[in-house]
């Protein structure tokens, strides 16, 4: 399997950016490059009183999409060695985003972080990672999160 391009994914929170360091030094030695995306969600609904119209996006996208560019471009100065790429992409879903987009830019690895969740939390929000990994046509390497053990 040749690695030449993984897309590590950030929700921009910093706990997402676990696998950063391990990323970097994986890129170093195969000479990969490395895209850092994230994925402002863009769900379109049908405008207030006109549900035959075209769906539209909400009123704040855009500006969630150049925060996302700023902050990701803050994230990418954390990655130091490598040239980082960034994606910022608008999707409904995140995990058939990631995947498409992996399709598209011919992704040879996903790398993201799970944040833990269990229980009724993990039932009620899913898994982004989870959904990833059914779905993606690539490798998806995902990094738990860390705790103390008592």
């Amino acid at each position: 399997m040749t690695i030449r391009h993984i897309l590590l994914l950030t929700d921009l929170s910093p706990e997402s950016l676990r696998p950063a360091a391990p990323v970097t030094e994986l890129a170093t030695k195969l000479g990969a490059r490395v895209t850092l995306m994230t994925v402002v969600q863009d769900v379109r609904i049908a405008p207030h009183g006109a549900p035959l119209a075209p769906k539209i996006s909400a009123p704040d996208v855009d500006r969630e999409v150049k925060h996302a560019k700023l902050a990701l471009d803050e994230q990418r100065a954390t990655l130091s060695g490598i040239t980082v790429e960034t994606a910022v992409i608008r999707g409904d879903a995140v995990p058939e985003s990631v995947v498409d987009y992996a399709e598209q830019h011919d992704v040879d690895l996903i790398a993201l972080s799970t944040h833990g969740r269990t229980g009724f939390r993990h039932l009620a929000l899913g898994s982004v990672a989870e959904s990833i990994i059914r779905h993606a046509t690539v490798p998806v390497v995902t990094f738990p999160r860390v705790t103390k053990k008592h």
